[in-house]
């Protein structure tokens, strides 16, 4: 819960829960509260005329309101307790410590005009669109895949560097994705090798974007191919989240000859189910600038638990405030 000019109430978690020990405290104080107040009322009591009583202590509103000061400052310090104890919620914090691998199919169905103007210029634009709009702190690094595997960029913070080498991308025979893949660990194996910062390797990510099926080698299940590279990938506890770039109509020229190359899913999903990544299709360069900002979000933060106990403060000090204007304005007393 979220109340204007205080922030986030929050009670999803607590670093020293044993605070709330206090409220016991806070219970014995209201049950001597309530005895002292039946005593007072057994003390009036004794009074044989009750007609007279009313004349010496009418009722009246002021009366009825006379609790709400000592309501509110148990309410305040049970707040204040809630405060002390250390509450916490959801934090999205931009990552520093991580590796992310763009991986990008550049075999001759990336030539297919059924995405503007191409699909691999297509690709190469919203690639550079990711890249900027990638948390700087990130180490970004850039693979071409056609019949053979090759890193542009080693992993880096250099957003130029990468969108330097993202220009250099050009279409190539045949399509060995499963190379694409080794050569992103080989490359995030390296870079976390000498990355400080932290204990262990870097959080990495590899993003890999294609429009059709391994060819080499023909099924993706063979060794070197993208399943087997996928379980490496699994067991370097390396997500690999992927883009299906394309639609059912693309064609290219091929020695004379309209030859349909249509987008294929299945084997980038089977990929996506092996690692725990994400799996997402574009049919245009808006649906890929899409899905690239989705990722963005998805890699470049990442929900840590954070301190909530500010709120709490503000909400216990507002309601002592009242309980002490309460005491004031009603009792003519500070409460007690």
């Amino acid at each position: 819960m979220t109340l204007p000019l205080l922030g986030p109430l929050s009670v999803s978690g607590f670093t020293s829960a044993w605070f709330f020990l206090f409220l016991l405290v806070l219970a014995a104080l209201v049950g001597c509260y309530v005895a002292v107040q039946f005593a007072r009322h057994r003390r009036v009591m004794r009074f044989a005329n009750m007609e007279l009583l009313e004349r010496v202590a009418p009722a009246s509103r002021v009366r009825r309101w006379r609790h709400l000061p000592v309501a509110l400052l148990i309410a305040a310090l049970a707040v204040l307790t809630t405060a002390m104890a250390g509450p916490t919620h959801d934090v999205r914090v931009p990552r520093n410590r991580a590796v992310v691998m763009l991986v990008i199919d550049v075999s001759e169905s990336m030539v297919a005009t059924d995405v503007s103007p191409n699909r691999l210029e297509a690709a190469k634009e919203a690639g550079k669109r990711f890249t900027d709009e990638l948390t700087p702190g990130i180490n970004l690094g850039l693979v071409e895949f056609a019949a053979q595997a090759t890193l542009l960029a080693a992993p880096t913070t250099d957003r130029d560097a990468v969108k330097r080498a993202i220009d250099t991308l050009q279409a190539a025979p045949r399509t060995a994705t499963g190379e694409g893949i080794y050569t992103a660990l080989q490359a995030i194996a390296t870079v976390g090798a000498v990355m400080g910062g932290g204990d262990g390797p870097p959080p990495a990510r590899i993003v890999l974007e294609s429009d059709g099926k391994e060819t080499v080698p023909s099924d993706p299940g063979d060794p070197g191919g993208a399943f087997p590279a996928a379980q490496a990938a699994k067991e370097q506890h390396v997500a690999i989240s992927t883009i299906a770039f394309g639609t059912p109509y693309g064609v290219i020229d091929f020695q004379g000859e309209q030859l349909p190359v249509p987008v294929d899913d299945e084997t980038l999903r089977k990929i996506t189910e092996i690692t725990g990544g994400l799996a997402f299709h574009a049919g245009s360069l808006d649906e890929l600038k899409g899905v690239y900002a989705a990722l963005q979000q998805d890699i470049g933060y990442q929900t840590i638990r954070g301190d909530a106990s500010e709120a709490w403060i503000r909400l216990g000090a507002l309601v002592l405030a009242g309980s002490i204007l309460a005491a004031l304005v009603i009792n003519r007393r500070l409460p007690g």
